[in-house]
């Protein structure tokens, strides 16, 4: 059995000094890709890069988003990061508080030129399956 699901992904994404994530992290909130970004600072990274290994400072970036958009927040984070390869790991949320959950799904709908709201989901609708997700991990 498949552990439960509750639309929300958390995106890690590391970037190389603090002001560039912030930049970052405004963008993906101000365009609704992401619901909420919190930028880490001082985050040690050991990684091979070039076949040779590499200790850097960086900035980690923990994204919000709802599992429908992860891919056009990936894809943005591709466009306006500095890195020829950015990291970008999507993760699933099985489970959390049930208002934050909603919270960061209803955050996330697009919204086309006027401010009006497209796709917006229902409350019931986002209510509906996180209660699902509630069950199946209690169970």
């Amino acid at each position: 059995m498949s552990p439960p699901d509750s639309g929300v992904r958390v995106v890690l994404v590391t970037a190389p000094e603090t002001e560039q994530a912030a930049r970052m992290a405004r963008v993906l909130v101000e365009e609704r890709l992401a619901a909420c970004v919190n930028v880490v600072p001082a985050v040690r990274s050991i990684y091979r890069w070039e076949n040779e290994v590499q200790d850097d400072g960086e900035v980690l970036l923990v994204i919000k988003t709802g599992a429908d958009r992860s891919q056009a927040l990936a894809a943005r984070v591709e466009e306006i990061h500095p890195y020829d390869v950015p990291e970008v790991l999507v993760l699933p949320v099985q489970g959390g508080s049930r208002p934050y959950l909603e919270w960061v799904l209803q955050s996330v709908v697009s919204a086309e030129p006027g401010g009006e709201e497209s796709g917006t989901l229902e409350t019931s609708e986002i209510r509906s399956g996180i209660d699902r997700v509630s069950q199946e991990t209690e169970s």
